[in-house]
């Protein structure tokens, strides 16, 4: 059976840049929409987190205000129907990505404050990158590849197109001001070849075994991407 390995941010907190902290964790349609197009199509998911702990759901991510009564309801069905795997994650410093045929990374801001320093993180990526593992992510998520450096200390992605949630959308969602740092600008301070489509629209980028979605509109036509190359 193909197998996915999908990464979940451990924090709840994101750090602000005058040392404030910000409720924050994973967002909930970035998870739900990806881990249910993932199991429809008959892939087995595993999740893991940073110490195997259980990761928060960002709770702005179900607030009907924000997603609609419907896609609140929906998703914290989804959340009770699979919180036996959300509370017994696997310790992401056990993983060997070799058994896996895919990573994913849902954003929120968690990963802003832990997957993006995380060694593990890092060494998965990197290995999974060696090996033609499908990466995707989202949003947020591609903070996740901030924390891989190769063995020469260069970050592997450099040169790589790729998404993420804009600066722009950063800005409108009203948490540009006071962030510690901006997750589209850093990618392209890293070398990253930064491509974006209309703010809050679908927008993804494939390259190669690289697989990245702008925001959480985005995460049903990555869902869709993934599955097709796996396939």
């Amino acid at each position: 059976m193909t197998k996915v390995l999908t990464v979940l941010s451990a924090a709840n907190r994101w750090t602000r840049a005058d040392g404030s902290t910000y409720d924050t964790g994973v967002w909930a349609e970035e998870f739900i929409v990806m881990d249910e197009a993932l199991i429809e199509a008959g892939l087995q998911v595993d999740l893991a987190t940073p110490g195997g702990m259980q990761p928060t759901i960002d709770p702005l991510s179900l607030q009907p205000e924000i997603i609609g009564q419907e896609a609140a309801d929906r998703y914290r069905d989804y959340l009770a129907r699979n919180a036996g795997r959300l509370q017994k994650p696997l310790l992401l410093a056990g993983i060997d990505v070799n058994r896996f045929d895919a990573v994913v990374v849902p954003g929120g801001h968690g990963p802003m404050e832990d997957l993006y320093r995380d060694a593990d993180m890092g060494r998965i990526l990197v290995q999974a990158n060696q090996a033609s593992t499908l990466i995707a992510s989202v949003c947020h998520g591609p903070a996740a590849l901030l924390a891989a450096s190769d063995e020469d200390g260069r970050w592997p992605f450099a040169g790589r197109r790729m998404t993420s949630l804009s600066d722009e959308e950063e800005i409108e969602f009203g948490t540009a001001t006071n962030a510690p740092w901006l997750l589209a600008d850093t990618l392209r301070k890293r070398g990253a070849i930064f491509e974006q489509g209309p703010n809050w629209g679908s927008y993804i980028v494939q390259d190669g075994n690289l697989l990245t979605g702008q925001n959480p509109a985005s995460t049903a036509a990555l869902a869709k991407a993934l599955i097709a190359a796996l396939r």
